[in-house]
Order: structure tokens, then C-alpha cells, then sequence
């Protein structure tokens, strides 16, 4: 008897349910991350942006590696299985926060701790001494701190802020749980994320007319796990505590493995080792193929482990990297291909590197949009105050709603001859990646220096960006896997995720320019905050702007180099 899920293999369900699970937890914990790190761990808005971005970036280059595992010993199922099994470990210890961070305020030879009450953008800033507690302000251009109840403390009621000296005391053993926390996510991502998608693959015969449908349930799995993991977990860590939401990401990843280990079965034997009897050929010792292949985590989580570490060489890295890439990509297609094959491999290169802008500004979400809706944006609703990780649901959200839309243009302008080519589209969904950032520019003059802008421009900007996404994302994979060479598949898959983690990795630093002064995580200026933000995401735009008319301008010719392909 032969079972069936919506008219397609029943193995989708168990992928669709562990990808949505998978994409519940990195959501969850994506959407509290940057905040977590300025407020809990008390890092600097530049340094906290250039972690968040080596993370990022590192989980999908990670996946070159891990898909390369899986292609050459041990199948996708396996790597599937212990990507998850790291996973679950991850974020579980996201979850061990300890007591925090302290910033220590050293006044007149006396110390005070500077924190907060209560975390995300509507924390009270409160100053600590031996005798009790206050709420602090800050005057308008944050040259003194005003202390609402000074007998509590034992202070003057106002503070020159050039008086007074800050330092920050971290905990080293929960710092350290920190970056090894990430280093297995990090490594769990590397061995499931392109895997996962290669079983669904492998669940059709080619020519299966159901593939691309089968793909579109799949990636609706994606964007479910991310809805609602923004709504709970983000809610979750802001209003109760960390942990919580931490955890909730934690719970979600291991409901993925537990479906993935009960439902195996349903694969029909796909996915398994190309060779399992090599799987058993000792390496070393007692260690055999299989076990060096899971010990390589190790190493991936060391090299994770020292860039985050370290995230100002690591950006530094992953641009070097990149160079190297493409340099030898234009060798291997002088030297190994010609003809047709290898302009669509120079249309290939062109795919991945036109991605760059795109990402950098679009992963902006997690980073600095996240914190500038955490600090600058009115996020009243109905007399709840939105946490700012809830908004990140918004792009899942639109997606839902656009996709099939945009499908159904795409078919009806086809069928009119006057669809878009793929190198027109990746030139407007770059256009609006940077339309989004102008649209939430112009919506933060439309208060004062100071005043907080109104939340409607959060959900415009999201909408402007989902829109470039669905123009730009889709189809550009479609194009790999159609320019890629028979002989270079994996390499050209490969490049496009390396270069998404590159994007990432600038992601990291474009937010970093946008770094405020703070205390506790808090904002002290918030007229200066909103002039920087403006600054550089109006550059930003404008560089955006000028690459998409540039693309759109040589357009001709990368369609020529694809051979009608698209």
C-alpha cells in the first residue's frame, strides 16, 4: 500500500515537520540574540552586530562542509540526525544564562552598579548602591544622568556623565557557554540544513511533475516554524526572562529530532550512506570512517568558536575568502569547461556574488533593525507593548501571504511573453532592499530628533524587503541548479552558500556602524541613536540603489551568458 502526504511522498511530512521544528528554534533564538547580547552580556552595539554576524555567516558556509560529508560517507539521513542531535545541544545551552553582566559606575571613589529592570527596549535603567535602587535618566544630549529618587542611592539628583567612570564585569564560565553554544548550533546547521533539503529532493524520480510543488510545501515549512517561533519565543524571552525563550527554542529543536527518529521509516530507505560498508573502514585506532566524519564537528566548532571570539578578523576572513573564491571559480571555468557551459558558469558567478547586497541589507532584520525597533519604535498595539522580536515574523508572515501571488504573475506573464528575465529580477529585488531602508528613513522624520517612530514603517519596510525576497531568493536558486555544469553541481551549489555567509558576515559590519551608546543595553541619546541610524541606512540605500541599476543595466548580457536557461 502506497501512503501518501497531500498527493506527494509521505517522507515530505516527516521533513516538513523536522525543517519547521529546525527553523522554529534558529528563529526563536535568531530573534532574541543581538538584543540578549547588548542587555544580558552587556557587549558593545558594534561588537555585539559583528558577532551576530560571524554567527550567522558561519552557519551557512558550515553547510558546505556538511553537505560534502553526507554526498561522499554518510548519506543525508545520518547527517540529518546528528546535525539535530547538536542542535538540541546548542540551544539548551543557550539557555544557562547565569546572574548576567554588571556595569560598575565609579563615582567619587565610591562603585554603583548601572542596569536595568525588566529586559528589551522597555527595561527601566536603574542605578544600585549599598543603601537601595533609583530609576536614571539622561538629558537630551546625555551630558548628565538624573536621578529620580537621589536619598535611596546616596547621590545628587544630577550627575555630569564626564564625572563618573563605567567598567563591566562578565561571568567567564557563561561567556564561554555563550560561544559554545553557538559552535554547536553552528555545526548542527552545517550538517542539516542542506541535507534536509537534498532528501526532499530525493524522495521524487526525476521528471516527477510534483518536485517543484513538493519543494513549495517544504519551504512553507520554513516560514511556518519562523512565524511562530518570532510570536513565542521572542514574547517568551522579553517578557519572562531569557531562558525561557531560549528554551522554547531548545523544546522546538528537540520535537524536530524526536520526529525525525520516529518517522524515519517513511524515507523508504533514501538518504542512506553511498557506501555503508566504508562507513566501517577504520581511520585510526578504534575510530572509523563514520565517527571521524561526526568528530569533524569538533573541528568546525573550534573554528566557529575562535571567529566569534574574535568577529572584527573574522569579517576580515570571510571577505578574503570570498576573493579567493571567486578567483578560482574563473580559473576552473577557463581551464575545465567551454562554450555554453562556461558562460552559464560566469552567469552562475554572477547569481552568487549579485546576492551580496541583497543579504547584507535584507539580514539587517536580526541586527540593527531589531535593535532599532527595540529602542526607537512606538510598539503599542491595543495597550500591549510588542516585544521588537515578534516584528521578525513579519517576513514570514508576508511570505505566506505573497508567495502564491507572485507565483501566479510569474505563470501570467509567461504565458504573455513578457515575464521578467532571472537577471531582471535579481536587479529589482536588490532595488528593494534599499526602497525598504529610504521608506523607513523618511517614516523616522515624521517625529522629532528624539520621538520614537510610529510602528507602521517597521511593517513597511518588512514588506518592501519580503517583496525583494520572493524576487530575488527563489529564483536565484532555481538559476544554480539550472547554470550549474554536470561536473560542478556541488561546487556551484556550494559557492552560492558560501557567499550568502559573506553576506551575512558584511551584514555584521554594516550593523555595527549603526552602534549607539548605551547603558545596561539601553540607549542614553536617543536623538544621536536615530541620527546614526538614519545615516547609514540611508547610505546603505543608496548604494543598493546604484547596484541594481547597474545589474539592470548589464542584464542583457548575463541572460546571454545563460543560453535562454532561465
Amino acid at each position: 500500500m502506497t501512503h501518501h502526504f497531500f498527493g506527494h511522498p509521505r517522507g515530505l511530512a516527516i521533513l516538513f515537520a523536522t525543517e519547521m521544528w529546525e527553523r522554529f528554534s534558529y528563529y526563536g533564538m535568531r530573534g532574541l540574540l543581538i538584543i540578549y547580547l547588548t542587555q544580558h552580556f552587556l557587549f558593545s552595539d558594534e561588537r555585539s552586530a559583528l558577532i551576530y554576524g560571524a554567527y550567522v555567516s558561519l552557519v551557512y558556509v558550515m553547510a558546505i562542509f556538511g553537505g560534502s560529508l553526507a554526498d561522499k560517507y554518510l548519506g543525508q539521513r545520518k547527517a540529518v540526525t546528528f546535525g539535530a542531535i547538536l542542535l538540541v545541544m546548542g540551544h539548551f545551552g543557550m539557555a544557562f544564562e547565569g546572574s548576567g553582566s554588571k556595569e560598575i559606575m565609579t563615582y567619587q571613589g565610591a562603585e554603583y552598579q548601572l542596569t536595568l529592570e525588566g529586559r528589551g527596549g522597555d527595561a527601566t535603567q536603574i542605578i544600585l548602591s549599598d543603601t537601595g535602587k533609583s530609576e536614571i535618566s539622561f538629558n537630551d544630549d546625555a551630558s548628565q544622568m538624573i536621578i529620580a529618587d537621589p536619598a535611596a542611592v546616596g547621590l545628587p539628583g544630577v550627575i555630569d556623565t564626564a564625572s563618573y567612570q563605567t567598567h563591566k564585569i562578565r561571568e567567564p564560565l557563561f561567556v564561554a557557554i555563550l560561544y559554545l553554544s553557538l559552535a554547536l548550533i553552528i555545526a548542527g546547521v552545517g550538517f542539516l540544513k542542506a541535507n534536509i533539503s537534498t532528501i526532499v529532493g530525493e524522495l521524487y524520480e526525476l521528471g516527477d511533475p510534483r518536485r517543484d510543488s513538493g519543494f513549495t510545501i517544504f519551504y512553507m515549512g520554513i516560514n511556518l516554524g519562523a512565524f511562530f517561533a518570532s510570536l513565542t519565543a521572542g514574547t517568551l524571552g522579553i517578557v519572562y526572562g531569557w531562558k525561557y525563550g531560549f528554551g522554547l527554542a531548545g523544546i522546538g529543536m528537540l520535537a524536530g529530532l524526536l520526529t525525525f527518529l520516529k518517522f524515519q521509516p517513511w524515507l523508504e530507505g533514501k538518504a542512506e550512506p553511498p557506501n555503508p560498508e566504508k562507513l566501517k573502514q577504520k581511520v585510526f585506532g578504534p575510530i572509523n570512517v563514520e565517527w571521524a566524519c561526526y568528530s569533524s564537528a569538533l573541528l568546525i566548532m573550534a573554528v566557529a568558536i575562535a571567529l566569534i571570539m574574535n568577529p572584527e578578523p573574522a569579517a576580515k576572513l570571510m571577505a578574503g575568502t570570498g576573493v579567493l573564491m571567486f578567483i578560482f571559480l574563473i580559473s576552473y571555468s577557463l581551464v575545465k569547461l567551454q562554450g555554453k557551459e562556461r558562460t552559464r558558469m560566469w552567469a552562475a558567478i554572477y547569481f552568487a556574488l549579485a546576492q551580496i547586497p541583497f543579504w547584507s541589507l535584507f539580514e539587517q532584520a536580526g541586527s540593527s533593525l531589531n535593535l532599532f525597533t527595540d529602542r526607537l519604535v512606538d510598539r503599542s498595539f491595543l495597550g500591549w507593548s510588542v516585544p521588537a522580536p515578534v516584528f521578525q515574523s513579519l517576513n514570514a508572515g508576508f511570505i505566506f501571504i505573497f508567495a502564491p501571488i507572485i507565483a501566479w504573475l510569474w505563470v501570467w506573464m509567461a504565458k504573455r511573453r513578457i515575464e521578467p528575465s532571472t537577471p531582471v529580477k535579481f536587479s529589482f529585488g536588490v532595488l528593494f532592499v534599499g526602497l525598504g531602508f529610504l521608506a523607513l528613513v523618511a517614516g523616522m522624520k515624521t517625529t522629532g530628533s528624539s520621538a520614537l517612530t510610529p510602528v507602521i514603517f517597521i511593517f513597511l519596510i518588512y514588506w518592501i524587503h519580503t517583496m525583494g525576497e520572493l524576487l530575488l531568493s527563489p529564483v536565484g536558486l532555481s538559476a544554480m541548479t539550472k547554470l550549474a555544469p554536470p561536473v560542478a553541481g556541488g561546487l556551484v551549489m556550494g559557492t552560492w552558500f558560501l557567499y550568502t555567509g559573506l553576506s551575512n558576515s558584511l551584514a555584521g559590519v554594516i550593523a555595527a556602524g549603526t552602534g549607539a551608546e548605551t547603558i545596561g543595553g539601553k540607549i542614553i541619546n536617543a536623538a544621536a541613536a536615530k541620527a546614526t541610524y538614519a545615516g547609514v541606512y540611508t547610505n546603505v540605500a543608496y548604494v543598493a540603489i546604484g547596484v541594481a541599476a547597474f545589474m539592470l543595466l548589464i542584464s542583457p548580457i548575463i541572460k546571454k551568458w545563460m543560453h535562454e536557461t532561465d
